[in-house]
């Protein structure tokens, strides 16, 4: 008889802050961020850098993104939307439908060449660099350059060519061959390098990137647009055919907005505005909020009915009022609180995995693939157009109760995303679980036509999906990802609580001065 195994990570309990998201080493560089007496967004800029050098291949300062910080003090939730911009002299002709694949709610329609998804053509204005230096500049204690140095410190170090890495590498081989400097960054002959058969660390050192994050921290967050940074950006883009240009660069700035709100059991959620997930994942909890009752210790087939109907009729509003958004998009997701109780959910995503697969010779990082995030067909809510920010999945949240942060919540998974946070929200606040016992739950997925059910569900809810919904079972695989990757931090009765994803194999949570 063989043996069926469980993996499981447990939830970490302190009086002190913490930083929950996908990879250790970022972990602990936003927890010494707190350990030296640092705030919630000094720890989360800190760790959201680190991410783009130990993680390149999911997110990066050639990328773009939310954040939202809750005032442990006052309870006061600001937003900042730091998401790409398409360019101002793009032209939608240059980017024609394939024949055939016109597309429909849940299909995507291809692009000749996959223009939209790989290469120059799919670059857009890159808007992490600003974002997280704005979010320092208004609520941080430490400098940029401060913020940079664990960042510096791993490109310096070099990727660690773990299995986990190499498996990443060799993922998107084939899509990083297509550049030279790309090739000559992440790869070896083509293919992606091995393991090391004998015990030793092998490395893939980021010389160029360290050496743009180490001008960055000496010249300051705006080289990076209007500086000897941005003039190697746009001269390196311009001969790659891209037509971002000097202006669009000096002009890039990120805004800071009111969140979407709305109550639900008890909490007051807090979610990203505008084109983000935040309006879809609002109606979803709008539904469940009065059809969603508790039923045993997870999900039963009534409970995933509940969830797919809701999710379901969401994402169709959405794809109906706002329009399409890739679902192939891979993100990484920092919830960080600080000792205080402030509380900050940031997202930043390539959009892609390694983006559009450029990276710049001289600079030495991969920039993203944010035209992806339009539809490509003329005429609908988010269609290809100039100088306008495209629909994001992302969609991180912070909840208060009673005007104070309880829990900061996000994910990576582009569709998936938003599902998935619904389910873990649903498990905290109307099932009243732990938050290890609710990222431990198997999910489900309505993010497309079928349904995907967990392996490890009950049997009962792939009875009931079955009623109403086209239905396949999955393993929640590492790759690819099925259900999202979500991190996540709670404050109940003074004690901080995270959680990382169970499943991924360097996802954790930092602890201040551990």
């Amino acid at each position: 008889m063989g043996e069926h195994w469980k993996v499981r990570k447990l939830e970490r309990r302190t009086d002190k802050g913490l930083v929950a998201c996908q990879n250790w080493l970022a972990a602990e560089a936003g927890a010494a961020v707190l350990a030296r007496g640092g705030n919630a967004i000094d720890a989360a800029v800190t760790t959201a850098l680190t991410l783009s050098v130990v993680e390149p291949w999911l997110s990066g300062i050639g990328g773009g993104g939310f954040l939202l910080r809750a005032d442990g003090r006052t309870g006061v939730v600001d937003a900042l939307d730091f998401n790409v911009t398409s360019p101002r002299r793009l032209d939608p002709a240059d980017y024609p439908l394939v024949q055939g694949r016109d597309g429909d709610w849940f299909d995507w329609p291809s692009v000749q060449g996959d223009r939209n998804l790989i290469g120059y053509g799919s670059i857009c204005v890159p808007g992490t660099i600003a974002g997280l230096a704005a979010a320092l500049e208004r609520f941080g204690t430490i400098s940029f350059a401060e913020a940079l140095q664990p960042a510096i410190e791993h490109a310096r170090q070099g990727l660690v060519l773990d299995w986990y890495t190499v498996l990443c590498l060799a993922i998107d081989a084939e899509g990083l061959g297509r550049f030279p400097a790309s090739s000559e960054l992440f790869l070896r002959e083509g293919r992606a390098p091995r393991v090391p058969e004998r015990s030793g660390k092998a490395t893939l050192p980021m010389l160029r990137k360290a050496e743009t994050l180490e001008r960055l921290a000496c010249a300051g967050a705006r080289d990076f647009y209007e500086g000897e940074t941005a003039g190697l950006i746009v001269a390196e883009l311009r001969d790659g055919g891209s037509p971002i240009a000097a202006d669009e660069m000096r002009d890039y700035a990120p805004s800071w907005c009111k969140p979407f709100e709305t109550d639900y059991h008890g909490l007051r959620i807090h979610a990203m505005p505008g084109p983000s997930g935040g309006p879809t994942m609002v109606d979803a909890l709008s539904e469940l909020d009065k059809t969603l009752k508790p039923s045993g210790d997870g999900l039963s087939g009534q409970t995933a009915l509940a969830f797919a109907r809701a999710i379901r009729r969401a994402s169709e509003k959405r794809l109906r009022t706002l329009g399409h958004a890739s679902g192939e998009s891979c993100t990484t997701h920092v919830s960080v609180v600080d000792r205080d109780g402030t509380m900050v959910a940031l997202t930043n995503t390539l959009l892609s995995r390694f983006g559009s697969k450029v990276v710049l010779p001289s600079t030495g990082f991969l920039l993203n693939n944010g035209v992806m995030w339009f539809d490509p067909r003329p005429n609908q809510p988010n269609s290809i157009a100039p100088g306008v920010r495209p629909l994001a999945n992302m969609c991180p949240f912070v909840a208060t109760v009673d005007g104070r942060p309880r829990l900061a919540l996000g994910a990576a998974g582009g569709r998936q995303i938003m599902p998935a946070l619904v389910q873990v929200l649903s498990y905290l606040a109307v099932f009243g679980m732990s938050l290890e016992d609710a990222l431990h739950v198997p999910r489900i997925d309505a993010s497309g036509v079928t349904i995907r059910v967990n392996r490890l569900a009950r049997p009962d809810v792939a009875t009931r999906l079955a009623e109403e919904f086209p239905f396949e079972i999955v393993e929640d695989t590492l790759y690819p990802v099925n259900f999202s990757v979500p991190s996540a931090v709670m404050r109940v009765d003074g004690e901080n609580v995270g959680m990382a994803h169970p499943n991924h194999p360097w996802a954790a949570v930092g602890v201040e001065g551990a």
